[in-house]
């Protein structure tokens, strides 16, 4: 993608339309170890110009969009707030309803130009998604017009405000109310963080230092140590081949796997050395009882999977697949849940920004699978025909997701990779990533 600029027409604040509860929002343990996990997650959306759409009221009318986003405010109130420290030095969200920073601008490049070579890059963050303002504040949104009539729509959200789930609980909601502000029906979200408040006593399970790590071990990359991202994506057929060969094991399992092995063939790691895989796992419906479907904040627990390199290197897919499926399947323990929180508010915030990247026998992925990055986003113009992080450049992470829209036969990916690897390897990787299957790049 060509270097081009953003010129921005206009910014504001939009405060929801109606009065909200003015409250200090406690965190909770699972949105505090996230205090200072690299800041806003970036996201952006795609948008071709439908000239139907545009002749029947204006293709993504700002005025219909601020006011849809200032009814979706009411409900999602945390939103309109600001990022604050209390007096015991625990981060809070201040429901003071001041108002999601609200950019419009103009680029010169088109969809094409961009969708050519989608992928997170500092260029696109700069080009798409707004910058935060204030710093405190805890959701800002930018909506881009393209030179080809398209529309670019960019996201930042702090982190420990949300997981992704509960964000697109939040955009479902706008989009929602933008496609029909009188007959949207609005699915509330639940706002009781302390359903996971940390036990009065702490109690730590004796296995929690086996299966949680709430800190990232993250360092700085050296001067020639550049990080390469790229997208890849797998087929329906292609998904299915590895599916097979791996027994009951889930989409996220397969595809975590495959990636794992991957990735230490291609650092050519001591085949005697330890590897480990980490990720969040949703635990709404793991508690005991579940936490409502639509809890809003961060209900996600960090685990790793560990092996020798050579067993991962020299392993089939369905072993290290069922390594993976065997430590989801122990949160599976109310005691070790509960644990885990106690175990991550002893963890606390920490104590520096976690920016860099994993030592190379680490790997971390995030999965999108099942969050509806796509049918959700239908403003009352159409669905996106792309979209992404703006930006993702700490080697080690990789992001799984749903393949996406369906192209011109119907079906499209099955599901795209986002891996983000030290730039002197993801040639290798790639290679590895094909010997495995024919992918098909976008």
């Amino acid at each position: 993608m060509a270097t081009h600029g953003t010129q921005e027409i206009e910014s504001c604040f939009v405060v929801p339309s109606e009065k909200t509860p003015e409250k200090v929002l406690w965190l909770s343990p699972l949105d505090i170890v996230l205090a200072n996990r690299g800041g806003l997650t970036p996201l952006v959306h795609f948008y071709r110009r439908d000239d139907a759409a545009a002749a029947a009221g204006g293709f993504f009318d700002v005025g219909r969009l601020k006011e849809a986003l200032a009814k979706a405010l009411v409900a999602f109130y945390p939103f309109a707030g600001r990022f604050r420290v209390g007096g015991d030095g625990r981060p809070e969200i201040d429901c003071n309803a001041e108002g999601v920073f609200f950019v419009v601008a103009r680029s010169e490049l088109a969809v094409d130009d961009v969708l050519t070579d989608l992928k997170p890059s500092p260029e696109l963050k700069r080009l798409f998604i707004p910058r935060t303002e204030p710093p405190s504040a805890v959701l800002a949104v930018q909506v881009t017009f393209l030179r080809c009539g398209g529309l670019a729509l960019g996201t930042a959200v702090h982190h420990a405000a949300v997981d992704g789930h509960s964000m697109f609980h939040f955009l479902q909601t706008w989009a929602a109310f933008c496609r029909d502000s009188d007959t949207a029906m609005v699915e509330l979200p639940c706002h009781d963080r302390v359903l996971l408040r940390a036990r009065s006593r702490l109690a730590i399970h004796p296995d929690a230092p086996s299966v949680f790590c709430p800190r990232l071990n993250l360092r700085q990359p050296s001067a020639s140590g550049l990080i390469s991202a790229k997208i890849f994506a797998i087929s329906h057929d292609q998904l299915a081949t590895l599916k097979q060969n791996c027994g009951d094991a889930s989409t996220f399992g397969v595809v975590t796997a495959l990636v794992w092995q991957c990735a230490c063939v291609a650092r050519r790691l001591p085949l005697c050395s330890q590897t480990r895989v980490r990720f969040p796992v949703n635990i709404r419906r793991r508690m005991r009882p579940p936490l409502p479907d639509r809890y809003f904040g961060n209900a996600l627990v960090e685990v790793f999977a560990a092996a020798a390199v050579e067993d991962i290197v020299s392993g089939t897919l369905a072993a290290i697949a069922a390594r993976i499926k065997g430590v989801i399947g122990r949160l599976n323990d109310d005691e070790l849940l509960r644990s885990a929180i106690d175990y991550n508010e002893m963890a606390g915030m920490p104590d520096r920004s976690d920016n860099g990247s994993l030592p190379e026998a680490e790997l971390r992925v995030v999965s999108w699978l099942g969050i509806p990055l796509y049918d959700v986003m239908d403003f009352g113009w159409g669905k996106p025909w792309a979209m992404s992080r703006a930006e993702s450049l700490r080697g080690g992470f990789f992001y799984v997701m749903d393949g996406g829209p369906a192209d011109g036969d119907g079906r499209g990916a099955a599901v795209r990779v986002l891996m983000c690897i030290e730039a002197a390897n993801m040639e290798e990787f790639e290679r590895l990533l094909r010997s495995k299957f024919v992918y098909a790049r976008i």
